[in-house]
């Protein structure tokens, strides 16, 4: 199973290489996606937010 990060560099990589704008385009969306979905796990690891649900 491929983790957040590992996915977010793969889009990465594939950003790189792609030539034509409407493929750019999907990967930069694609990209943005796993971005916004790391952001709550890295919050959670740094103590911004609480994993626990308010009570």
């Amino acid at each position: 199973m491929m983790t957040i990060e590992q996915h977010i560099e793969e889009l990465l990589a594939e950003l790189r290489n792609a030539v034509c704008t409407g493929e750019r385009r999907q990967i930069e969306t694609e990209l943005e996606l796993a971005k916004a979905g790391r952001e709550p796990a890295l919050a959670a690891q740094e103590g911004r937010v609480s994993a626990e649900p308010p009570f």
